[in-house]
């Protein structure tokens, strides 16, 4: 075994999927007797608390990147480029304050470009070594790859979480240029165990809506998924990704609603849910490969990343994407439809 060493382990901030994909990546650190500290703030510091209470966290302020229910993501980020260089040039700043202080030996930056130093050995995390743009900005897809290339050269060590093989999760993103140097595939980072699907009727549920994603589109995905329960008879489970205490929605007996759920909390809801429907966040969709799971992937409107993996994605391994000419409300009635048909046929039936 290698000498015990003080890792930090830094998630970006947008939504809570950073975090959860580096939740085993902490545990293996720490079953190798490593010490881990963990930057964060928002709802990835209370994610990460809960899920590492023992573990020191060290406030690290975000990007503060501002999203609109308009205009696309990419553009929101091109807008935005100039506070995203300097928040990237604040953060390479106070790491080396961190390393000072806290006698780091390792960082592990999941997505926070500025989280090198040339005194510590550095590994960056990410599955995105392109961005997809919109129609009218394909041509700057080169250029801004190179962009992240040359951020990627800085680290000692890049770790792409998906596979080489064909069945890979990310596609283009991290599948279309030769990956740098630095970089290698470590497969699929999931929260989740590795384990045979344990069904159970005690705790089934016809459907799950995952809620997830930066506001405020959160809010609207949420929004939507309670108005389209309200006509829905089975039993329901909505789940919406925000830690903490905040006051929940009051919605029909038949369906549950819960502000967050712990990693085998959430686990067993999902192997034990008929049907799933959940953002096409990259960290959700490995969760749900992991765990042998499809769903109706809902993209984040504007976000090309996600548009992507769902189109991508869509008829493989149970996923599928929701169409521009579908609205959850009617998916969910299909779901309906389809399942009391199902429950009509003679026993005899395949």
């Amino acid at each position: 075994m290698s000498e015990p060493k003080r890792i930090l382990v830094a998630p970006l901030d947008w939504g809570l999927g950073h975090a959860t994909r580096c939740v085993p990546l902490i545990r293996r650190f720490l079953d190798e007797g490593h010490v881990v500290l963990l930057a964060a703030g928002g709802h990835s510091e209370k994610f990460l608390h809960q899920e590492f209470p023992d573990l020191t966290i060290i406030p690290k302020k975000g990007y503060g990147i501002q999203y609109s229910l308009k205009t696309s993501m990419t553009l929101m980020m091109l807008f935005q480029s100039l506070k995203i260089l300097m928040n990237i040039f604040r953060e390479h700043q106070w790491l080396k304050k961190i390393i000072q202080q806290h006698k780091i030996d390792e960082v592990v930056s999941d997505n926070c470009y500025g989280l090198w130093n040339k005194n510590v050995h550095s590994i960056f995390i990410t599955h995105q070594l392109m961005i997809k743009c919109p129609a009218g900005l394909k041509w700057t897809e080169s250029l801004l790859h190179r962009i992240i290339i040359w951020f990627v050269s800085r680290y000692d060590e890049c770790w792409i979480p998906d596979v080489e093989r064909e069945d890979n999760l990310s596609g283009d993103l991290s599948h279309r240029y030769p990956v740098p140097g630095n970089a290698k595939f470590i497969g699929w980072c999931s929260r989740f165990a590795v384990q045979e699907n344990k069904l159970t009727t005690e705790n089934e549920y016809d459907l799950c809506i995952l809620i997830s994603g930066p506001e405020p589109h959160r809010s609207t995905f949420e929004l939507e998924s309670i108005e389209a329960l309200k006509t829905f008879r089975g039993n329901a489970i909505l789940i919406l990704g925000k830690p903490g205490n905040e006051i929940l929605p009051e919605l029909k007996e038949n369906v549950r609603v819960f502000n967050h759920l712990n990693t085998n909390e959430l686990q067993l809801v999902l192997i034990n849910s008929k049907k799933i429907i959940c953002r096409s966040g990259y960290s959700t969709i490995m969760d749900l490969r992991t765990i042998n799971k499809g769903a109706l992937l809902i993209p984040t409107p504007g976000q090309t990343e996600q548009e992507y993996l769902a189109e991508y994605l869509d008829g493989k391994n149970g996923f599928e994407m929701l169409k521009a000419n579908e609205t959850l409300s009617e998916k969910i009635q299909e779901y309906v439809k389809a399942n009391s048909v199902k429950r009509e046929l003679p026993e005899e039936t395949f």
